[in-house]
């Protein structure tokens, strides 16, 4: 008897190109099955496309490494039948009397011929559906299961414009499928076009009744004291008996870790006819105060693990579904004050700051962990939305799940572009796919896929369009909102009965707006004209201006991503490691000319001649790849930290949210990202997370006022505001206190014009550090650090103040477990302080050691005794991780100068004689609690770094900064 559940078929499989084999689907799993991987069958990776597995042969280069796409025969010049393939594997399952087994496609592209042990089956077509194939009285009587798969590429590949354009000739949107596989301006083409099974395959082995698609859906009384858990679920008999049924729905709560409270259990009776598919819907379960699930920055992310199974008489366990399903309403409506959408998340408004997600890996290389390290990276941005944009993905399941662990709200859009669909150049597709009534079945479908996650916040139809009239009307209808949960006098809350007899949960969704397009409805002018934007480098200060943006959000804005340099080493031949040239023009302003490998993959230039000098420059002229990109990474923070410090300054008043163009590649681009394809954070990914924390405090850049931003529910009482300028002498010139000062909930508040540098011989280029503190104890709420010249200057003399020698103090302990390692660095600059007898103890600085959420706060003053220091540092890790103590080091480097040590950064590799010569040494991806930071005389701050290391290596952990160029090894 098989096990009830789910099986995965993950691995074993092979593949071969269609043309190259000589056998019939029926010959292949009955006579002629293929013995191996010879010749013309290969390994195969599914899930994955045709390009992943012919690039894991080396049969193909990796598309993504300098110009090596060019080498690789694109579709419209092979013809489909180059990309059509054979996918073949073998799964035992032998079942017992009266149980039923599906085979399951979660998803291909583009359609596809099953065989089953000489049986045929044809899936439907659309890369967004799921298919799921009764195999029962087909599987092998001794067990054994010979399974071919022929997936043929969409209908309309489309062809690449020598030019380049947006989604290519646009014949990819004939079809319902990711359009970004033509090419984008951040993209270049994918040649199979994504042809593959690119999502799981799975058995599923129940009893005589399955569990279809249950829906679960929340509801709130009494300021949310009372909550309800609406639940529907589809019931199939498929057996020729009636099947009497006892029916359980099972709500338990995580207590500690691995130990579950059971909140819940309901069972109920019911009778199946054979053959026949039913809806049941369960009587409301009642929850009083149960904790409630919020976005990432304003509660914690609360999940239940709900349990629904199915036992039949004569029979036992037949069925059984889990999911992890969090309590919370959401609503959106257009602000009439602002004109944007605003966003509630159980009655609190949510100022939105997030990011365009495309998808995490441009050949669908998909994984969970691979999804973590990406969910994770924007929660550690502090973002709290990601909006997966129309040419991208319907995204999977697992991408869901952890925007449900850690907070981030989910913009979901349907396959329409504006570019591609009626309004790109040229123009086509004005009525979208040609298959109407496939689009809307792959809609309908992801939307059953999805909907029972927490973080799933909107549903949108398009990407700078709408989709054609029928469509539009269609998914308005299906996706129309209960009663209960519709808009009314700004909430959504029941007070006593509700409004519609039909459960919620009956619904499709019921429970989330559906908008049609989006710059439609409260995101850019609202009237679906091309008002988001722009996607190019910005003047700093413009962020902030009263007429940078006239929308109430903006839900794409854009700007520079240029990585780390060992990142272009790593994916560029030494052609690809030329910079720009630095054209100047008769205007004064300077063009950057980059070289072929970085306009292919397309470069955003740090400078816009007419609107805006070259970025860079303004640091001096680099000298090599090094000093480019480390320049790079300056302006990176400054852009990004700028541009959302300038829309949160605007809170409210002006603003309800943007979202940034975007924040990661899928593949190794050179434009719009906060870490790149390999993984690795650029200085703009810390520009955001000091930017968007959830209490901040900011210099607004065109008024030159310091205001506090507090996004909480909660006002801030007996805070202080404290500001010190530092000079490249390692003086003080200027600092000041604003004391007993109170901020209200949801609001930015200005507190002073910043005196410095109208005073007297103020420096050309200065340092300014800003922290918000409680009074009572001097506990640190925030600090933000600045680089700053005068106006009209520029930082050229931050060049030569590069030669300092300034001494720091790094204490690093270590824990680990297996392969991954938890490494806590406590960095002191141990330069001589100033003599200020008004200054108070103000190296008192937050230290971010706890758990994932990085919530637990730990002080240090420059006053406390080293023992204490060591005590309190690592009381909190010895506490939560039961892991080996392997090592902790004191790195003392020297330096006669005192001043700020400025822009430091680590990063972890493997040890040099576990590397091989010039090759990437880095370990990747890592989790910095903070990077690309300063500190000033006397300051102390802790980082923390988690990641796992390759088996057999040994990591090492090194140092750079701009005082600290070729970097140090400490630890």
């Amino acid at each position: 008897m098989v096990e009830i559940g789910k099986t995965l078929l993950n691995s074993g499989w092979l593949a071969a190109r269609s043309t190259e084999v000589d056998l019939t689907g029926v010959q292949l799993t009955t006579t002629h099955p293929p013995s191996g991987p010879s010749s013309p069958w290969m390994t195969a990776v599914v899930p994955g496309t045709v390009l992943t597995t012919l690039v894991e042969n080396q049969l193909l280069p990796d598309p993504f490494y300098g110009l090596e796409n060019n080498s690789i025969i694109d579709i419209a010049d092979s013809g489909r039948e180059h990309y059509t393939f054979w996918f073949f594997t073998k799964f035992p399952c032998k079942l017992a009397v009266n149980q039923h087994v599906e085979l399951n496609f979660r998803a291909i592209n583009y359609s596809a011929e099953v065989y089953l042990n000489g049986y045929k089956r044809v899936l439907g077509k659309g890369m967004f559906c799921r298919h799921s194939l009764d195999v029962t009285d087909i599987l092998s009587p001794d067990g054994q299961n010979l399974l071919a798969v022929i997936v043929h590429p969409p209908d309309h590949p489309g062809k690449i414009p020598s030019t380049g354009g947006q989604g290519g000739d646009h014949e990819i949107g004939k079809d319902v499928a990711a359009q970004y596989v033509e090419g984008w301006d951040w993209m270049t083409p994918i040649r199979d076009r994504n042809t593959g099974i690119w999502d799981e395959v799975s058995l599923s082995t129940t009893g005589p009744v399955k569990i279809m698609d249950p829906h679960l859906v929340s509801s709130f009384f009494d300021d949310y004291k009372r909550v309800y858990l609406h639940t529907t679920v589809e019931l199939e008999n498929r057996s020729g008996w009636v099947a009497e049924c006892s029916l359980s729905i099972q709500v338990e709560t995580e207590v500690e870790d691995n130990i579950c409270l059971v909140e819940h259990l309901q069972t109920q009776h019911l009778s199946i006819p054979p053959g026949a598919r039913v809806q049941h819907t369960f009587p409301e379960i009642f929850f009083y105060k149960p904790n409630l699930w919020w976005p990432n920055g304003m509660g914690k992310q609360s999940l239940y693990n709900v349990t629904i199974a199915v036992d039949v008489k004569g029979f036992g366990e037949s069925d059984m579904w889990h999911h992890l399903f969090g309590f919370r309403k959401i609503e959106s409506y257009v602000d009439s004050a602002t004109g944007g959408r605003l966003f509630k998340v159980n009655g609190e408004p949510v100022f939105i700051r997030g990011g365009n997600w495309i998808l995490s890996d441009g050949l669908l290389r998909l994984s969970k962990k691979r999804y973590q390290t990406d969910i994770k990276f924007h929660a550690d941005m502090n973002f709290n939305m990601m909006r997966c944009w129309g040419g991208g993905l319907a995204e999977r399941p697992e991408f869901y799940h952890f925007c449900d662990v850690y907070g981030l709200l989910v913009w979901q859009e349907f396959w329409i572009t504006g570019d591609v669909d009626g309004r790109g150049d040229p123009i086509s597709n004005p009525n979208g796919p040609l298959d109407h009534d496939l689009f809307l079945l792959c809609a309908r479908d992801t939307v059953k896929l999805l909907r029972n996650h927490a973080s799933l916040a909107l549903w949108v139809g398009g990407n700078e369009q709408v989709p054609p009239d029928d469509i539009n009307a269609a998914l308005k209808h299906d996706l129309s909102l209960h009663p209960d949960f519709e808009h009314v006098n700004g909430t959504l809350m029941r007070k006593k009965i509700a409004v519609s007899d039909t459960d919620p949960s009956q619904y499709l969704d019921g429970t989330r707006v559906y908008v049609q397009g989006s710059m439609w409805d409260g995101f850019a002018d609202g009237q679906g004209n091309f008002t988001d934007g722009p996607y190019e480098i910005q003047n700093p200060e413009d962020f902030f201006k009263d007429n940078y943006y006239n929308y109430g959000f903006n839900p794409e804005v854009g700007s520079v991503g240029m990585p780390v340099a060992a990142t272009i080493r790593a994916t560029m031949p030494k052609e690809g490691w030329q910079i720009p040239l630095f054209k100047k023009l008769d205007s004064g302003y300077v063009e950057e000319v980059p070289n072929q490998i970085w306009e292919y993959h397309k470069y955003i230039p740090y400078s816009k001649p007419g609107l805006v000098h070259d970025q860079i420059l303004k640091y001096g002229t680099p000298n090599d790849l090094d000093d480019f990109c480390l320049k790079a990474q300056l302006v990176n923070y400054v852009q990004y930290r700028a541009l959302l410090e300038g829309w949160t300054s605007h809170m409210w008043s002006k603003f309800t949210g943007v979202l940034i163009w975007k924040t990661q590649n899928p593949w190794t681009g050179l434009r719009g990202q906060f870490y790149d394809h390999l993984l690795n954070q650029t200085g703009g990914f810390y520009g955001c997370r000091s930017a968007a924390e959830p209490v901040h405090v900011q210099l607004n850049l065109a008024t030159y006022c310091i205001e506090v931003v507090n996004t909480t529910s909660d006002e801030l009482s007996d805070i202080a505001v404290e500001a010190s300028v530092w000079d490249l002498e390692g003086t003080c010139p200027y600092y000041n206190v604003h004391e007993s000062l109170t901020v209200p909930p949801k609001k930015t508040l200005t507190i002073t014009e910043m005196k410095y540098p109208e005073s007297q011989n103020p420096k050309p280029v200065y340092f300014l550090l800003l922290k918000l503190y409680h009074m009572s104890d001097h506990g640190i709420l925030s600090r933000n650090f600045y680089w700053l010249h005068l106006p009209g200057g520029d930082y050229k003399l931050l060049e030569p103040y590069r030669t300092k020698n300034i001494p720091l103090k790094i204490t690093s302990k270590v824990s680990s477990q297996d392969n991954s390692y938890e490494v806590l660095m406590k960095v002191e600059n141990t330069s001589k302080m100033p003599n200020r007898e008004n200054q108070l103890n103000k190296n008192i600085f937050c230290l971010k050691v706890g758990d994932d959420s990085d919530d637990a706060l730990h002080k240090f003053s420059h006053d406390t005794t080293e023992n204490k220091l060591q005590a309190s540092f690592f009381q909190k890790i010895n506490s939560c991780f039961l892991w080996e103590s392997n090592r902790s080091r004191v790195v003392e480097i020297n330096g006669a100068d005192a001043g700020v040590a400025f822009f430091l950064h680590f990063s972890v590799h493997s040890s040099e004689k576990e590397s091989k010569g010039t090759e990437d040494t880095r370990i990747l991806p890592v989790h910095y609690s903070d990077n690309y930071f300063s500190l000033v005389p006397g300051e102390i701050m802790s980082i923390k770094m988690t990641f796992e290391a390759p088996p057999g290596v040994t990591p090492r952990i090194k140092l750079n900064g701009w005082n600290y160029y070729d970097g140090l090894t400490v630890l």
